[in-house]
């Protein structure tokens, strides 16, 4: 059974790769993928198992089904509320206050001044949150379809670099965060620089190759003039929605995707208000309604297949297997009398999440070590920091390894082949340079400086 799974979740994984070549949209490989790891998993366990219960077995999957569709729903809902919100601020013209004041159009200054506005902001927001608004932007900044992609793929980089030290930035943060492995100065301060040399480097190689100027689209007139105080408006209410995510799990401790639909609701009926007041000539300004018709639809179907394809290899054991398997080769590995097998195994989960989604691999691990007394790795160890950068970062090897990418692939229609050969050699040099930025730091200065150990 678990030999038919993984051969399944490869041929899967290998179609969606091809999807230009074969000429099947990524989704139906997607949905087909999710559909048929679950039928499969649960007609080999009844053929082969010849004592169990049916009624057992239909309760345990059941259960299993729900549990993780409702993870899964989780995440397909905040992207549906981000990027439902996302599409109305542009519909407003909004980001128009945004590019206007990017007045260059060298393109090695572009990309610096993009990566850099997206590492912050994802740590403020979170990396798919980020992806989606700068993808936004792209679309007001660079013309052509290509460049563009280019824009886009350091994009997804530096959102997952800037979400992996921010204890709100990432999924598997979060997780670790609110998990106790972590604290948030620590965090912070044990895992930024790098993050930073991990967004920094692939853009130095990309800015090195790039030359001229890019050109800028042609306004698009819809119909309607929208005031620049609306655009204002909706601008300052759609990113005060999104900033507003992780304060509302902060003090309700419910699932950001709630606070993601709060936030729309209330963005909903003010375009509901203003479209009323400002109708003209037949012509109504933007509301939820209309700009929900052209939401990529697609997109939000590729995730909930993927995810589902995931959470099956989960609960048949393949990656908690995964997990230990990893631990017994690794776990013991030394460098004189330094213990170095943990680095090795972050670094190969970080790997790991570009083909199979970071959170039940993170999830998986953080169940092998629990936080109690005489923990092997207690809270803020360097094993959860790095396990934190790395699974972060990792996922930016493949479009398809983390959310940010799998958002911006939705949006741009990026080709899974052009990220491989133009994007993950770099992603990769980044990844590497990061992880062994943070274990310098780690042996030398956080174990070395006094203040620097207190303060982490």
């Amino acid at each position: 059974m678990v030999l038919a799974l993984i051969s399944i979740f490869i041929i899967g994984y290998t179609c969606i790769a091809l999807e230009h070549p074969l000429k099947v949209n990524k989704t139906a490989t997607a949905l087909l993928l999710g559909t048929a790891l679950w039928a499969v998993f649960s007609f080999c366990n009844i053929i082969f198992r010849p004592d169990l219960d049916i009624e057992q077995w239909r309760s345990f999957i059941s259960g299993n089904l729900i549990e993780n569709l409702g993870e899964t729903a989780e995440i397909v809902f905040f992207l549906l509320g981000a990027m439902t919100i996302v599409t109305l601020v542009e519909d407003y013209q909004g980001f128009r206050i945004i590019t206007d004041k990017i007045t260059t159009t060298n393109k090695k200054k572009l990309l610096w001044e993009l990566s850099i506005l997206t590492f912050f902001l994802s740590a403020l927001l979170d990396n798919m949150t980020t992806a989606i608004v700068m993808c936004a932007l792209l679309r007001k900044l660079v013309a052509d379809k290509k460049e563009r992609w280019l824009f886009a793929g350091m994009v997804i980089l530096a959102a997952n670099a800037g979400g992996a030290w921010s204890p709100i930035g990432d999924v598997t943060t979060i997780m670790l965060w609110i998990g106790g492995q972590v604290t948030t100065v620590n965090i912070m301060v044990k895992t930024l620089v790098a993050s930073l040399v991990c967004m920094a480097v692939p853009v130095l190689i990309v800015g090195a190759t790039l030359k001229g100027d890019i050109t800028r689209p042609e306004s698009e007139n819809s119909g309607v003039e929208v005031p620049v105080h609306l655009r204002r408006l909706i601008l300052i209410m759609g990113v005060a929605a999104l900033v507003f995510v992780p304060i509302f799990k902060t003090i309700t401790h419910l699932p950001p995707y709630l606070g993601m639909l709060f936030g729309l609701g209330v963005l909903w009926v003010t375009t509901e208000i203003v479209s009323r007041k400002y109708e003209k000539d037949g012509h109504k300004l933007p509301t939820a309604v209309s700009t929900l018709e052209h939401i990529d639809v697609p997109t939000i179907l590729f995730f909930l297949g993927i995810l589902m394809a995931v959470a099956c290899l989960k609960v048949a054991g393949i990656l908690g297997d995964l997990a230990g398997g990893l631990n017994d080769a690794f776990l013991n590995i030394k460098l004189g009398s330094e213990p170095v097998g943990f680095f090795l195994i972050d670094l190969i989960i970080g790997v790991l999440s570009s083909v199979v989604d970071n959170v039940p691999l993170v999830a998986a691990v953080m169940g092998m070590y629990p936080i109690a007394d005489g923990a092997l790795f207690a809270v803020n160890h360097p094993f959860w920091e790095f396990l934190a950068y790395c699974a972060g970062t990792g996922g930016s090897l493949l479009i398809i390894g983390s959310a940010a990418g799998v958002a911006v692939m939705g949006m741009e229609k990026i080709d899974f082949i052009w990220y491989l050969k133009n994007i993950t050699l770099k992603a990769l040099v980044g990844y590497l340079a990061g992880a062994i930025i943070f274990v310098l730091m780690d042996v030398t200065l956080f174990e070395k400086v006094e203040w620097l150990r207190n303060l982490a």
